[in-house]
């Protein structure tokens, strides 16, 4: 079966960052057969509604986006759900979605499941050579666990499930509160915030000094309609803009796209999570796939979503 306008695709996790950048994406690309469900109508949690939905509507290729996610504070709070939900929700899908003759499946992976002190840049082969960082090690478990449960289908049942392993993403529609956010939308909130209370600081946790490679999420979409229509040799790919910043870098990009006028104050009683993630990239370029969005035209763009978002919760 190979991807064409009329095919049936199923998105799990549409309401989310990435599930609807995927979506609008597959909808101004001209796809008609989207099928998606809002958590309150279908739990994907629950192994029997998962089946059912999907053997109901027989989906020819299936974008798994659905996960609970966060930022450093609750990945380290709730460690139990982070590890419970998410391995109950790819597992069902991707199960699903082979018991029902599923053959092409996207399971989007996360690059902190690579070792915390990994060599540079991080090659798909170096997964699982080292140490996890502690405070997110429950979450990488379990995207772990999704990503070889794709290997082992494909190696046991010719399936063609392929986990992409973006690096963190960031764009409309994200999460923005500063206790459950990741650091790029927390820099955002924090320094639009400090702008309208007229603060003179802004804090950092850590020191400033960790490492991270950013990628709008609009580019990550345009990677999932790209690969299902490749025949790919590869369960494990990573996918990734090549821009790596410090964290401190990227609150003075911030800083300065807003015209603030803030002194920078470490916080380093808290934790500075992995060093750094900046993802080879050579197996996606070697498939002719690359982004498309630097972080100047993405970031415009996420901080009018942001200023809606803003405005519609007044």
């Amino acid at each position: 079966m190979h991807l064409n306008k009329k095919s049936k695709i199923f998105i799990a996790g549409h309401n989310g960052m990435v599930g609807s950048s995927v979506l609008r994406h597959f909808k101004k690309k001209g796809y008609k057969n989207l099928f998606f469900k809002t958590r309150k109508s279908l739990n994907l949690i629950d192994q029997k509604k998962t089946y059912s939905y999907i053997n109901e509507i027989k989906p020819d290729f299936v974008i798994i986006a659905a996960a609970k996610v966060g930022g450093i504070f609750s990945n380290n709070d709730q460690k139990a759900k982070f590890i419970y939900e998410n391995i109950m929700i790819q597992t069902n899908l991707i199960h699903s979605s082979f018991l029902v003759g599923v053959k092409k499946l996207i399971f989007l992976g996360s690059s902190c499941i690579y070792p915390k002190y990994v060599k540079q840049p991080i090659r798909e082969d170096y997964l699982m050579t080292g140490k996890l960082e502690e405070t997110n090690d429950s979450y990488s478990i379990a995207k772990l666990a999704g990503y070889k449960m794709c290997e082992a289908y494909n190696k046991q049942y010719r399936t063609n499930y392929i986990c992409l392993m973006p690096p963190n993403l960031y764009g409309p529609n994200d999460n923005y509160n500063l206790k459950t956010s990741h650091f790029f939308p927390a820099i955002i909130s924090k320094t639009h915030l400090a702008l309208k209370k007229n603060s003179k600081t802004i804090k950092i946790w850590g020191d400033g000094t960790p490492k991270r490679e950013l990628m709008y999420v609009d580019d990550l979409a345009d990677a999932c309609e790209f690969f299902l229509k490749k025949d790919t040799k590869h369960s494990l790919i990573n996918i990734g803009s090549g821009e790596e910043k410090t964290i401190l870098d990227y609150y003075k990009f911030v800083i300065k796209k807003l015209n603030a006028n803030l002194e920078i104050k470490f916080e380093k009683n808290k934790p500075n999570g992995t060093p750094r993630k900046k993802l080879d990239l050579s197996v996606a370029k070697n498939y002719g796939w690359k982004s498309r969005y630097n972080l100047n035209k993405g970031f415009d763009l996420t901080y009018k979503d942001y200023l809606k978002k803003i405005d519609s919760n007044k």
